[in-house]
């Protein structure tokens, strides 16, 4: 049909092959070939013209239509359910006039369409034709004949959605009321269409047999012809009587046809439903007909009664009812005995084989229309019916299905009483229905538990009802008479079943409960069917008398409620009303109710047998009257209980009921044996209800619990009495009374202190005794308590003492103790308290609960499982005290005394971070509970309970230890000039938390649960409780090292989110800044720092802050508050405002007095000041700085004694101390941010005031320990170290603007001063303390010291006066000055701390390269010796190394190589990592230092000691899996990223931002090193390592290091200055290719050398050039020599070149090659061939032959195999 991927243009009119066929055939017949069912005349617009000769018919449709019209006709479904979609879319957005010209098209289209095979198309026509009605509406009716066959069919559909569909259509098309006026507008069309579905269709004309498969024909025309047979039905319905007459012939000539007929027995079941159907319609609307069709009617129908199809028994059964009513001829067409009653017997006999809810309704109204002919003889028939009947209820199904179930049973009883009604008088009939049918039933019912027996007593009372009301009011005594002999006989029968189920010794449970449940029902005056949750339709006989269904209702108990209580109470009520039970049934029953007790009481006593006994108490549950209790009694001697008060003995005497309780219950209550007194206890509460009044009843109760009641039986009889409120109405006044509160209260208190070693018994015993006392407190009733009120108090009181003795116990003790139960009795006691107010006993109680919870585990002794029971318990107490109405506050004890208590918690200074973590999660959930309290001032009363007033506040502050002030005094934050505080924390400190901290974090817990709600804080509580905590959080932000319970105490604050932004939200923030500026304004130090880091972090902006510090004159004079609070504002004020207070400080830094230099508001605060600014480099005045200078050294001049140069500062004062500090810090700062040329003099005053500086803190180191002093020797040190970086690299520019011989005094005189100083004081300090941290102030001066050391010369350090240090025994070529200095420093790198660890590294990187030459000089003595000669590194480094790869070991030993370990900045294992990482770094700038010769020895030694190796592991565990920089990811991505192999790492000492990156980059720089000097060895571990580790370092190299190492080869090779003679080398970097071309007189050898992809693991290949006049096996062995040059030595390209070179020399000078490695000089050790054989003259290699000899085991010439000598 034309290619099918090539594009169609939308709306082409060109059709495609079909189309021109049409087109063909209209241009020779001038027609188009017609369908079925439809003409082919022009006229008959059934197919949408496509012809150019048919323009006005063409026109009439819109060419949208036309195409979308066009694709309904195609096969494809999709296209199909698309092209009706869019064809409803275009009914609704087109005009009215345009859809109309569709019309003529639309009814074959849509007849044909709407029995579509796919169902979504059939939904989607239906749809689409509502949008046309809903467009065209009244224009549609000349076609409406066409349609409305089909149209009635689709509303029949079998698919449901498609059929709401069309019914839809139908609505929007025609009003209800308009309905059958248009169906029957078109009921010929429609009759005729259906007519001809039924009659004439087959599958194979209703579609193609060449194109549909047989299955979709099939099913196609199974639901036209099911579709057709609801239309019919449909249309009988709907059409008004007037129009069915035209009709009938019509329908006649339907049901002549036998094709109908057989639709009854067709195999489809929705076929057969639908025939029933129609026939119950036609049964109904034309019954005329259906009587003369009686012949083909009856057996069509009443022979189907078997079917049991659920599609299909609704509507036969339908059909069955109309047929035998209608037809009343019916059975003369059927064999009704042979036919059609055993089809039903066997139904009914399987139970309706599922379908009995469908099916038994059917069954009365069906045999009430059976004539007498059919069913004689009538005792066969009924008998078998009903045997039938109630077979069906002993079928499995009966037994799991409920509405089966109960569907049998009601028409079992319906059409029993139907029977019974039709044949009163026949005695035979009589006897047969009650003997052989109800007794049997009944009895069947019974043995079977699993059968609903409520149903059964239900209809079996209603049937008594029912007879027993005839007999009473019928007028007919004939009639009467024989329905009391019915009944009688029925009782007779029952009492016989009865008696026979309760004669047995070992009686089944289930029957016995039946039978008494059955008495129970039958007791009932009127009952009723409504205890069923699905309304049952009930059958009521003509001439019955309707029962109200209000009575009916009246003593049935609510649906659902099936529990004991509710039953038992709806069995006492109808025990007072037993007199309406009618004569006929109360004799009856109560005899056979005394016959049954009796029999039971004998069991019971004989055999005490349980299931009797359950009986008796379910029986007297119901019948408990004086009369069966004497029965009971039975013939027994009236023997009274002695020593009974009298009133008890006269009870018992006249009542049988007590007589019975006394004489036996008492003693079935207390055997031990009994597990469940249940029973009994019922019967207890039976015979109480024979008691006359309430006195009787609490005396008999009273008199048993003193003595006779076990607490099993009370807790039971109590527990009876609170489930249902008829017993408690009997017991409410002895509940109530003082005998059982007092026996309560002894309970209580036995239980509270019992001591299990001492009563050991069992678990239950005392689990029933807390139960009761749970029971008696928790229950309510009437808003009242179940016992008196004044032992609910006892009780709780004895509880709470109790619990108050817990701490004293162990762990151990308190999980065998009672708390446990104490806290569920508790539990139950509040849970149950609702809108009672709690009693003080109870609060109490409530108090030690909440110190219980909030106290930690490790002072109440209490297992976590008691905790959780605890808070559980008070979370249940505070509940009721939020819940009740009034101020809380003040009327709860608990609550003033929990504040209280919190607050001595919080301040005792004894809780360390657990015991706070437990307090804040309990007032966490305390708070939770107060925020449910209506009360909304509550939480806030109880905040600012807990609150500290000032004083307390100010005491707390103030016991915090003063280290604080370490780090800001470090960093130049504040200044101080006076000595404030202690040095460390207290030993006793190092665990419990300071009070301020646990009293904020407390308060601001709780100020975070209380923000939840709108909670009113007075006096501004809420911003002091935010600054307090902020004071906290600064005070531990600044300690330096924290102890550990320091920084827990901050990161537990974090998980309960107790943090400064939570809380900023809530509070006002200009309010709260205020407070914060007048605190720090007072009293400086945290305050200021506090204001700081709020800006800081951007928790405040500085516009917030700048209205606080307007008046710059404010801060003046200064105060210690005013200048710290300047000091931490410096960093965050603009240019113009530090001016401001600069200009306010120059002034008075002029002509100070000696004694004004030194106070705050004198030089030294307002310099202090000035520093800070200048620190922020904000003062760029030139002059201004000259002019302080000159200020400085005026003071100088006029007051020397003040500058502390070359003191002992033990007798300096603090203020002095001050003074200098700043002075010093100025001078640093001056330097860095002065660039205008100095004159000489002020050179001279810096400088020697800074190695006077020096020397006073050299000859103070035992006062470092003083922070004032610390900081003064950090300054010094500081200074020292700006100077040395100034005039380490200084600029041209810079020189030229220095005094002339500055720079040469500097170098010979002042640095030489600084180091001789420094050093000996490094030395002094690391070894008076090994294990020192660089973040802790007692080190502070170690960072500019170490910095300071860093720029120590080589020349300096080798002219050192440290004391001499030799190791005993030390191998070492180096002189005793050197080996001392290597001594003394190289240890340092085990050094617990970083700048130590750096600066000593520093000053050995220096001396390393000058140390192989002394080996260098002793190199002959390591030549011939008979084995592998090797030559260890310093030996101090490899000792230091042993030590450092032992610590290593326990640090990265574990983990595997590959697996990256992030080492954490400044602990303990960075410094090892670091030493280590240092030493190897040095040892390899050693061995790159020596020559080749030493290389090899030195290389050798670490193959043997295998130390490489270690490091190469380590290595793969610290460097980082992508080695780049972090900020390179956002520049240009051409370049090549920076990696830490392409960056050269600075170790500096103050640069601690980049600390995390150190250890990974370092290692990074070892493994560059380790590859560049030692290839060879990195080579040969790698090829003998495991495969895994083997590809990681493969990869990795490749990918980060191979790239690096072969650029740098290749350019050290391209710029190498080594020139050779006769040797050529060139390099190219773009191939890693290196050329070289060596030249003897004719000879010309031409290598290439390639370098691998993973230089230098992999092997470097050599390949051949030119070569002439060198033979080749020469050549090969050359190509060889150079190869193994190549790979085994540990050196570069030119090394190994100028290493072959030699050897290629020495062969042509005329040296032989050694036989054993076919080469002239050495691969490893470079030595020539020297051991000559005396046999046969041949020279080896002394290594070779020590190789030959121990591989060989044998010691002979490897030539001439004689002994070698």
């Amino acid at each position: 049909m034309g290619g099918k991927n090539k594009q169609r243009t939308k709306g082409n009119l060109r059709p495609s092959n079909s189309g021109r066929a049409a087109e063909l055939l209209a241009k020779e017949q001038g027609t188009v070939p017609g369908f079925i069912g439809f003409g082919t005349s022009q006229s008959d617009l059934g197919y949408v013209p496509a012809i150019q000769g048919a323009e006005e018919i063409d026109s009439l449709v819109d060419s949208d239509f036309r195409m979308v019209l066009r694709k309904l006709s195609k096969k494809d479904v999709t296209t199909k359910l698309k092209a009706m979609q869019e064809f409803g879319a275009m009914c609704t957005e087109r005009d009215t006039e345009i859809v109309k010209g569709v019309l003529p098209y639309w009814p074959r289209i849509f007849c044909k369409i709407s029995l579509d095979h796919d169902r979504r198309v059939r939904e989607a026509t239906q749809q689409a034709f509502e949008k046309l009605i809903l467009k065209v509406k009244k224009h549609l009716a000349p076609y409406l004949k066409s349609l409305m066959g089909y149209w009635l069919m689709a509303q029949c559909d079998t698919y449901t959605p498609a059929a709401f569909a069309a019914k839809d259509a139908f609505e929007a098309a025609f009003p209800p009321s308009k309905q059958p006026e248009a169906i029957a507008f078109c009921k010929d069309e429609i009759t005729s269409v259906l007519q001809d579905h039924l009659i004439k269709e087959t599958p194979d004309t209703l579609s193609d047999p060449q194109t549909v498969p047989e299955e979709e024909r099939e099913a196609k025309f199974y639901r036209v012809v099911t579709c057709s047979l609801l239309a019919l039905k449909k249309l009988l319905c709907v059409l008004p009587d007037s129009e069915l007459d035209s009709l009938e012939e019509k329908f006649k000539s339907l049901l002549s046809q036998n094709k109908f007929w057989k639709y009854g027995k067709h195999s489809v079941p929705q076929i057969r439903s639908a025939y029933f159907e129609l026939v119950s319609a036609l049964c109904q609307r034309i019954p005329q007909l259906m009587k003369e069709e009686a012949s083909k009617v009856s057996p069509s129908v009443l022979l189907s009664i078997g079917d049991s199809d659920p599609v299909v028994c609704p509507a036969l059964w339908e059909a069955v009812l109309y047929t035998v009513t209608t037809i009343e001829d019916c059975w003369l067409h059927v064999n009704a005995k042979k036919s059609v009653f055993p089809k039903l017997s066997a139904m009914v006999r399987e139970g309706g084989r599922g379908l009995a809810t469908v099916i038994y309704p059917y069954l009365l109204p069906f045999i009430s229309k059976l004539p007498q002919s059919i069913t004689d003889p009538k005792m066969d028939f009924f008998k078998n019916f009903l045997t039938s009947l109630a077979a069906g209820l002993s079928s499995e199904r009966m037994k799991t299905s409920f509405s089966e179930c109960s569907a049998v049973i009601s028409a079992f009883f319906e059409c029993l009483r139907f029977i019974m009604q039709q044949n009163l008088g026949e005695k035979e009939i009589e006897q047969m229905l009650v003997n052989d049918q109800l007794i049997p039933f009944i009895d069947a019912v019974l043995k079977d538990p699993v059968l609903e027996h409520e149903q059964l007593f239900n209809h079996l009372a209603e049937t008594l009802s029912s007879w027993e009301t005839k007999a009473d009011t019928e007028k007919d005594d004939k009639m009467a008479y024989n329905l009391e002999n019915v009944l009688l006989n029925f009782w007779e029968r029952l009492s016989d079943i009865c008696v026979k189920k309760i004669n047995e010794p070992e009686a089944d449970v289930q029957s016995i409960l039946g039978v008494s449940h059955l008495l129970q029902i039958l007791q009932k005056p009127k009952s009723s069917l409504k205890s069923n949750k699905k309304r049952i339709g009930k059958v009521r006989f003509a001439d019955e008398i309707p029962e109200s269904n209000k009575e009916n209702e009246k003593y049935v108990s609510s649906e659902g409620e099936n529990s004991e209580g509710s039953e038992s109470t709806e069995l006492f009520l109808t025990h007072n009303s037993s007199d309406l039970l009618s004569p006929l049934r109360k004799k009856p029953l109560e005899d056979l109710v005394c016959k049954l007790a009796e029999m039971s009481i004998n069991y019971v006593n004989e055999q005490k047998s349980e299931q009797h006994l359950r009986f008796l108490s379910t029986l007297l549950n119901s019948f408990s009257s004086s009369q069966v209790f004497k029965m009971l009694l039975g013939d027994e001697k009236q023997s009274i209980v002695k020593a009974k008060p009298l009133e008890i003995a006269k009870l018992v005497q006249k009542n049988s009921a007590v007589r019975f309780l006394y004489q036996k219950l008492i003693g079935w209550l207390n055997e031990d044996q009994r597990k469940d007194a249940s029973d009994l206890v019922d019967i207890l509460y039976s015979a109480l209800r024979c008691c006359d009044s309430d006195m009787e009843r609490k005396d008999v109760l009273d008199d048993l619990t003193e003595v006779d009641l076990t607490w099993n039986s009370l807790l039971q009889i109590i527990e009876k009495a609170c489930i249902s409120s008829d017993k408690l109405a009997l017991v409410i006044p002895w509940l109530r009374g003082d005998i059982l509160g007092d026996k309560l209260v002894n309970l209580a208190d036995c239980l509270c202190n019992k001591d299990f070693k001492s009563t050991v018994t069992s678990e239950s015993y005392f689990s029933e005794r807390w139960t009761l006392l749970s029971l008696v407190l928790s229950q309510h009733v009437k808003n009242d308590y179940l016992i008196g009120e004044v032992y609910v108090e006892r009780i709780i009181i004895k509880l709470h003492e109790s619990l108050s003795k817990t701490k004293k116990l162990s762990e151990a003790e308190n999980s065998d103790s009672s708390v446990s139960d104490i806290c569920d009795v508790a539990y139950n006691y509040f849970s149950s308290a609702k809108g009672c107010l709690l009693m003080p006993s109870s609060e109490d109680l409530l108090l030690t609960l909440f110190q219980l919870c909030a106290e930690s585990k490790e002072k109440t002794h209490l297992p976590d499982f008691l905790i959780c029971k605890l808070k559980n318990t008070l979370l249940s107490g505070v509940n009721v005290l939020v819940h009740r109405t009034g101020s809380t506050y003040k009327q709860s004890t608990f609550l003033r005394l929990s504040a209280l208590w919190l607050k001595n918690q919080v301040q005792s200074s004894s809780l360390d971070i657990k015991s706070l973590q437990v307090l804040l999660s309990a007032v966490e959930d305390l708070l939770n509970k107060f925020l449910e309290s209506e009360d909304t001032y509550l939480l806030g009363v109880y905040i600012g309970s807990v609150m500290p007033n000032n004083c307390e506040w100010e005491k707390m502050r103030q016991s915090l230890p003063m280290q604080w002030l370490h780090r800001p005094l470090l960093e130049g934050r504040l200044s101080l000039n006076y000595e404030c505080f202690k040095t460390d924390f207290k030993e006793q400190d190092t665990k419990t938390l300071p009070s301020h901290l646990c009293t904020s974090a407390l308060l601001s817990k709780m100020v975070l649960v209380a923000l939840k709600k709108e909670i009113v804080f007075e006096n501004n509580e809420l911003q002091e409780i935010i600054a307090e905590l902020l004071y906290s959080l600064q005070w531990c932000e600044e300690l330096d090292n924290p102890p550990i319970f320091l920084t827990g105490f901050c990161e537990m604050l974090q998980k309960m989110n107790i943090t400064y932004d939570n809380l900023r939200v809530l509070g006002n923030t200009s309010g709260f800044l205020q407070l914060l500026f007048n605190r720090s304004r007072e009293n400086g130090t945290l305050w200021s720092l506090i204001i700081a880091k709020l800006i800081l972090s951007r928790s405040i902006s500085s516009d917030e802050v700048k209205p606080h510090y307007k008046r710059k004159e404010g801060f003046f004079p200064l105060t210690e508050g005013n200048l710290h609070t300047i000091q931490s504002l410096c960093p965050f004020l603009s240019k113009e405002e530090k001016k401001e207070f600069s200009a306010q400080c120059i002034p008075a830094l002029l002509g100070w007095t000696k004694k004004d230099l030194c106070s705050t508001d004198g030089g030294f605060g307002h310099l202090a000041i000035f520093n800070s600014c200048l620190q922020t480099r904000s003062v760029d005045d030139e002059e201004l700085l000259h002019g302080i200078l000159k200020i400085i050294i005026s003071w100088k001049k006029e007051h020397e004694d003040i500058f502390l140069f070359s003191c002992n500062l033990s007798e300096a004062r603090p203020e002095e101390l001050g003074v200098n500090i700043e002075i010093i810090r100025f001078l640093s700062l001056f330097l860095k941010y002065c660039s205008s040329p100095l004159a000489e003099s002020e050179w001279d005053f810096i400088m020697c005031s800074m190695l006077a500086w020096l020397e006073t803190t050299s000859e103070n180191q035992a006062l470092y320990s003083v922070p004032l002093v610390q900081l003064f020797a950090c300054v010094s040190c500081d200074l020292a170290c700006d100077l040395s970086a100034f005039f380490d690299s200084p600029t041209p520019d810079i020189i030229g603007n220095l005094p002339v011989n500055l720079i040469s005094e500097w170098k010979g005189f002042f640095s030489q001063g600084i180091h001789s100083l420094l050093l000996p004081i490094l030395v002094t300090i690391t070894g008076e303390n090994k294990d020192i941290s660089e973040t802790s102030f007692q080190n502070a001066m170690l960072k500019p010291m170490c910095e300071t050391l860093t720029y120590i010369s080589k020349d300096q350090l080798l002219s050192h006066k440290l004391p001499a240090r030799l190791v005993a025994g030390q191998k070492t070529n180096l002189p005793e000055y050197l080996q001392t200095l290597l001594n003394t420093l190289a240890p340092l790198l085990l050094f617990r701390a970083r700048p130590v660890q750096i600066a000593v590294y520093h000053m050995l990187y220096k001396l390393m390269p000058e140390l192989p030459q002394y080996d260098q000089d002793n190199l002959k003595s390591y030549g011939d010796e008979e084995e592998e000669p090797a030559l260890s590194p310093p030996a101090v480094l490899m000792s230091l190394l042993s030590i450092q790869e032992d610590l290593l070991e326990n640090v990265l030993g574990c983990i595997p190589v590959g697996q990256i370990v992030t080492i954490k900045p400044l602990s303990e294992d960075f410094c090892y990592v670091l030493g280590y990482l240092l030493t190897w770094k040095l040892i390899l700038t050693f061995f790159k230092a020596a020559s080749s010769q030493l290389r090899a020895l030195y290389s050798m030694y670490l193959r043997k000691t295998k130390r490489l190796n270690k490091l190469l592991y380590h290595l793969f565990r610290l460097m980082p899996e992508n080695p780049t920089y972090a900020e390179t990811a956002t520049e240009v991505s051409n370049k090549d990223p920076k990696t830490f192999f392409t960056e050269e790492l600075q170790l500096t000492i103050r640069e601690t931002a980049v600390l995390p990156y150190h250890i990974p980059h370092l290692a990074c720089s070892v493994y560059h090193m380790t590859l560049k000097d030692l290839p060879a060895m990195v080579r040969l571990w790698w090829n003998s390592s495991e495969k895994r580790v083997f590809n990681i370092v493969d990869r990795f190299t490749s990918k980060y290091v191979s790239s690096v190492l072969s650029f740098q080869e290749i350019s050290s090779v391209q710029t190498s200055t080594q020139l050779f003679n006769g040797m050529t080398v060139k390099a190219r970097a773009a191939t890693r290719e290196v050329m070289a071309t060596y030249t003897i007189e004719d000879i010309v050898i031409e290598l290439i050398i390639q370098l691998p992809s993973n230089y230098p693991l992999g092997s470097i290949t050599v390949e051949s050039g030119k070569r002439v006049g060198v033979a080749v096996q020469q050549w090969r062995n050359w190509m060889l020599q150079l190869s193994t040059y190549l790979t085994h030595q540990n050196g570069s390209i030119m090394e190994g070149l100028a290493l072959w070179k030699n050897n290629v020399d020495k062969r042509f000078e005329g040296v032989e090659d050694c036989m054993i490695c076919f080469s002239v000089i050495h691969g490893f050790n470079y030595s020539l061939p020297k051991k000559a054989c005396r046999t046969c003259k041949k020279k080896f290699h002394s290594a070779c032959l020590y190789k030959w000899f121990t591989s060989s085991n044998k010691s002979t010439c490897p030539l001439c195999r004689e002994t070698f000598f």
